[in-house]
């Protein structure tokens, strides 16, 4: 099969890359991996369900814990390879190359691509962990980066430094070498959105074969787990929002009807697709966090101005010291905490990669790459300088709870925050309709992705399959939550970090398989301008 064919063949059915030729009603699966996908998810749920979940959340730790800590040097190591892999592709002349062909247009606005690709990145993991990651470093909640003194000047620097560095570059690293590989073969070289599609220039036609299976079913199981894992944890944050603002108890009742309530407004997402859908609600989502976050620098200015050259220093100075794993008298932090990270995003990286693969064909290599890194991690350093600044210096200055007591509970603590703030009310609604939107937004991007992988890499999936997998996922979080709480949702998230593992290799074959591709396209231009 030639990389440059605009129509592939996988178990002899033809399909036709970038168009809408799939049926409308019914199922239209890709049988290996929707069979084994959901054959292993439902296997997984019975043993979930008929084990004690703290068993099995007590099993599942032991296993990640084991992956984390022999596989240290590689999740770090391999983190800093694809910084650099991506900041080369910038400078190299593969910068030049523009995913979907040198005429190729762009679908989406600038506005409208970066919303899609932040809110399904990591915009629910921003209001989770905004104001309890940085304050968690200062006060030594657990542990301290690089053994710093907790509860110093140093330490909010640093705090801030090492929470940018969770947030910044290095993920969005792991997300652009998948959305990269995954757009160029899908809009270059005209292969399925599919995972196993990267892999072609080294598998050739085995790609279609069970070595593509495998990386597939990899691929949708991580991608489930983890958003299931969000649902979960975030119906958590937003039960307490409920309780603290408005006295409505944040118990399992609660809990659950936020998640059928997302589920539901998911579905309504999906069934309108991408542009009457997820595009609608990414813009909603930026709009409101943007509103969020000017209201709270407006209420603090001095404060969350003041801390935005702090963070910004604290990154730069650190982030070389916090990158290299040998010799570090901070394990146990590190471990905790940034080789957790890591194994997060890796996990996440097949979801988050192809959703931005989808919505970024027309754009240059060094566009997307630029966009994609810089951006985020630009707006990630003005959110966490205005939420982590504010609520370091509500400690240090005895303002507020977490003044008083400090970090007690990690989905309270953006609330406790405002209310410290002046309009904490109004801070607190605003934020939780913001995470209800993130929800609706990762939860229908989700179902997108899983249904394209599910389809054999077709872009448009019938409509019930897509209600299928939304719902599924909905299902997932509150079957686990009704059998095992929280024990239960965080057993799922052990499994879906587990699988980072086996992903860490794949990414690190992607960047080389990558490479080979664009070099076949630059050599196939060389060769039709007569310069070969």
């Amino acid at each position: 099969m030639s990389l440059n064919k605009d129509k592939y063949s996988i178990d002899n059915t033809d399909y036709t890359v970038g168009q809408d030729n799939v049926q409308k009603w019914g199922f239209d699966v890709h049988n290996p991996v929707f069979g084994i996908s959901a054959g292993l998810i439902g296997l997984f749920l019975v043993v979930i369900m008929v084990v004690d979940p703290e068993v099995s959340k007590a099993a599942l730790d032991g296993i990640k814990w084991q992956i984390i800590g022999s596989f240290d040097w590689l999740f770090m190591w391999s983190a800093n390879i694809f910084v650099v892999f991506c900041l080369a592709l910038v400078v190299s002349p593969y910068g030049k190359i523009r995913l979907g062909g040198d005429d190729a247009k762009s679908d989406y606005s600038t506005w409208s691509w970066i919303a899609m690709l932040f809110a399904a990145g990591m915009g629910i993991g921003l209001m989770f962990w905004g104001v309890s990651e940085p304050i968690a470093y200062y006060t030594g909640w657990y542990e301290t980066p690089l053994n710093v003194v907790a509860n110093t000047p140093e330490a909010a620097q640093l705090a801030l430094g090492a929470t940018m560095f969770h947030w910044g570059l290095h993920p969005w690293a792991i997300y652009g070498v998948v959305a990269l590989s995954l757009a160029f073969f899908a809009f270059n070289k005209g292969l399925p959105l599919s995972m196993r599609s990267i892999f072609y220039p080294i598998l050739g036609d085995r790609t279609w074969g069970w070595a593509g299976h495998i990386i597939d079913i990899f691929a949708v199981i991580a991608t489930l787990f983890g958003l299931a894992t969000s649902l979960g944890m975030g119906a958590q944050q937003a039960a307490s929002g409920f309780h603290h603002v408005f006295g409505i108890s944040a118990g399992l009742t609660t809990q659950i009807i936020i998640i059928v309530a997302v589920t539901l407004l998911a579905v309504v997402s999906v069934v309108r697709g991408m542009d009457g859908g997820v595009k609608v609600i990414s813009n909603i989502n930026m709009l409101l966090a943007l509103a969020l976050v000017v209201f709270v620098i407006i209420v603090t200015f001095a404060v969350s101005m003041g801390t935005i050259p702090n963070t910004i220093m604290g990154y730069v100075k650190n982030i070389i010291p916090l990158s290299n794993p040998i010799g570090r008298e901070d394990q146990a932090w590190m471990h905790g905490w940034t080789v957790f990270y890591w194994a997060w995003w890796i996990s996440w990286s097949p979801f988050v990669g192809m959703f931005i693969a989808r919505i970024s064909r027309g754009r240059t290599v060094r566009e997307f790459i630029t966009a994609v890194l810089i951006i985020p991690t630009s707006v990630t350093v003005i959110w966490m300088s205005v939420f982590g600044g504010n609520a370091i210096d509500q400690i240090v200055n005895h303002v507020g709870i977490l003044g008083d007591k400090g970090l007690t509970s990690v989905p309270l603590a953006m609330f406790e925050m405002f209310d410290a703030l002046p309009f904490g009310s109004i801070l607190s609604v605003l934020a939780i309709v913001l995470v209800l939107v993130f929800f609706i937004t990762s939860s229908d991007s989700g179902s997108l992705v899983i249904d394209s992988i599910t389809a054999g890499g077709k872009v448009d999936a019938p409509v019930p399959q897509r209600i299928f997998w939304a719902s599924i996922e909905g299902a997932i979080a509150v079957a686990l939550l009704w059998v095992g709480g929280i024990h239960a949702i965080e057993a799922l998230q052990a499994a879906a970090i587990s699988t980072a593992l086996p992903f860490t290799i794949i990414l690190l074959i992607m960047c080389v398989s990558l490479l080979m591709g664009m070099r076949t396209e630059q050599r196939t231009k060389a060769i039709a301008k007569g310069e070969v």
